[in-house]
């Protein structure tokens, strides 16, 4: 008899997200994933300044702390066909950049190693014997004998004191946990030094972006940085190198640790590899532009369909109508007033809230569709979507991933192998190496053109009588992610923001096609139903963000935490 497990919300997420599945045989046969608050911030925008809803916009999340800044003023320019300064483009890209690695960073270790590490195991570990695994792994300096009994050290005294801090909240012991201590003991040492190396990009991000959370460089028509070498108040020589630096150090970190864990964990854990596939259409954006149309990119973008790479079609452009023609909503399953699938354009957001209903409605998330089917987006998407283009810079990185990973597992697979749980661990740790290259490529392009004078930041917008349509679009850390505006007059007549936690977070359509995250737990095994860690560990290998996808909701009166089998 099939049991029902609640998990309400998934920890270790940012947001607010309700899973529901029904396990038969120790696996998951159904499942239903379920946006818990609603978000307005479409409904505030109306009548405001298209100029202002940046700001606004970045507020939808505190954790996706540019992204949304990013695709708004790309939206505002591509409706008033507005091209950006190369300066601002470029320092845009190091934005966008920083903050994947600090993202990615934050992803893997605070936010998802625990679903794969049992940190109480590692007090079993010995030092020497950790040494000597992750010398294997890489020459990382932190990697020492000494180290890791320090840190052995350390997390005795917090079992003792019988207050986990980070750690509490996990299943240690569960049967699903294969990992030896040295592994888990390696894992712990490494998550304390990556609370360093976040940090470090996130200072840089402060640097270039003004504050974080929250960058304030941002502008419709280019940026807010003074340029200037001459005046200390801007982003002098001075403070550019000292962001190199900074990015240089946390480069060497994921590279030499962040990609070495995720290697060792997909190798150790690697009967795991079949598991959570689901939705294999995949779309990713382009991105980091090198020219001031948004023609010529760095990052690769287009879809693919039922995981054959020989189906790749790219995205081109900043603007590329294959894109914008193609997507709708559908709130068949969503708690929104009608019944429709739209274009974004064509959309309302009218809230219409019932019950949670398994065969009605049950998520404040819409159901984003590409040519009426469901997408995959985050990091696999697009290594995938690079892949298949022959996309120089990704195909060197995921083979030296790949040869990385059969080094450890003492296997020979290919990208094949990418389709599932680990494989979206595996998509994160290539492409966070790929950015943090990419960081250094556009700091050269970005210093060698100061060094021709050109100070350029600010092309001015003029805002003509009548309507104009457009749409930005950004590669997220966690996914394609579109912001949608009509202007008129002037003024913001209707506003959506399309993003890659509701395109793999979102509920089943009228169609009945289940999201990404619904597919991807079915056939999941299931050890302990009181204890479905397998569930947290599919879906926090997409990194959920689900302020993104839903957010303003009076909370009074809602349970905090509910996990119950039934």
């Amino acid at each position: 008899m099939a049991q029902r497990i609640t998990i309400d919300p998934i920890t270790r997420i940012e947001g607010h997200l309700r899973v529901d599945i029904e396990v038969d045989g120790g696996k998951v046969t159904k499942a239903w994933s379920s946006g818990q608050m609603y978000r307005g911030i479409e409904n505030i925008l109306k009548g405001r300044d298209p100029r202002d809803a940046w700001m606004f916009v970045q507020r939808i999340c505190g954790v996706c702390t540019t992204v949304h800044g990013l695709a708004s003023v790309r939206a505002v320019e591509d409706a008033l066909q507005l091209p950006i300064p190369l300066n601002a483009q470029l320092v845009r890209n190091m934005v966008q950049a920083i903050h994947c690695l600090q993202d990615h960073i934050v992803h893997f270790y605070t936010l998802s190693a625990l679903d794969w590490v049992d940190v109480v195991s590692a007090l079993d570990a010995d030092p020497v014997k950790t040494a000597a695994l992750a010398e294997t792994l890489s020459n990382w300096p932190g990697n020492s004998a000494k180290r890791f009994s320090a840190v052995k050290d350390k997390l005795k005294g917090l079992v003792a004191s019988g207050q986990l801090g980070p750690f509490a909240n996990a299943y240690w012991g569960h049967p699903a946990m294969k990992l030896p201590p040295e592994a888990n003991l390696m894992a712990v040492s490494h998550y304390l030094e990556a609370l360093d190396y976040q940090r470090k990009a996130t200072q840089a991000l402060g640097i270039i972006g003004g504050k974080n959370p929250h960058v304030q460089n941002l502008c419709v028509g280019g940026i807010a940085n003074n340029l200037n070498q001459d005046n200390e108040t801007g982003l002098t020589m001075e403070r550019l190198y000292f962001i190199k630096q900074l990015i240089e150090e946390v480069r060497d970190f994921i590279k030499m640790v962040y990609q070495s864990d995720v290697a060792a964990i997909g190798a150790l854990y690697k009967e795991w590899i079949p598991y959570g596939a689901g939705v294999t259409n995949y779309m990713a954006a382009p991105d980091m532009f090198t020219d001031v149309e948004g023609t010529k990119g760095d990052l690769p973008g287009g879809t693919i369909f039922n995981a054959d790479l020989s189906t790749v079609k790219p995205f081109t452009t900043i603007s590329d109508s294959y894109f914008k023609e193609n997507v709708e909503e559908s709130i068949a399953r969503a708690w929104y007033d009608g019944d429709w699938s739209k274009n974004p354009f064509e959309e309302d957001t009218d809230p219409k809230y019932t019950d949670f209903q398994d065969e009605g409605r049950y998520s404040w998330m819409k159901a984003p569709r590409f040519q009426g089917k469901p997408m995959q987006v985050g990091p696999l998407a697009q290594v995938l979507v690079g892949y298949a283009q022959g996309h120089e810079l990704t195909v060197k990185a995921a083979n030296d991933f790949l040869g990385r990973l059969n080094s450890v597992a003492g296997t020979n697979l290919g990208p094949e192998i990418l389709h599932g749980t680990i494989g979206r661990h595996a998509g994160r740790a290539i492409r966070a190496g790929m950015m943090a290259d990419l960081a250094l490529k556009h700091w050269d392009l970005l210093v060698n053109n100061l060094a021709t004078g050109d100070y350029e930041i600010f092309n001015q917008p003029v805002f003509p009588k009548g309507e104009q349509r457009g749409v930005g679009i950004h590669e997220a850390p966690r996914g394609i992610l579109s912001h949608w505006i009509i202007i008129q007059d002037g003024k913001i007549k209707n506003y959506q923001a399309v993003v890659p936690s509701t395109w793999n977070a979102g509920p089943r359509d009228g169609q009945g096609q289940p999201g990404p995250y619904e597919a991807s737990l079915v056939g999941n095994p299931i050890a302990e139903p009181e204890k479905p860690l397998e569930v947290l560990r599919t879906v926090h290998s997409f990194d959920p963000c689900i302020a993104c996808a839903v957010h303003m909701l009076d909370p009074e009166g809602k349970e905090v935490i509910k996990v119950k089998a039934l």
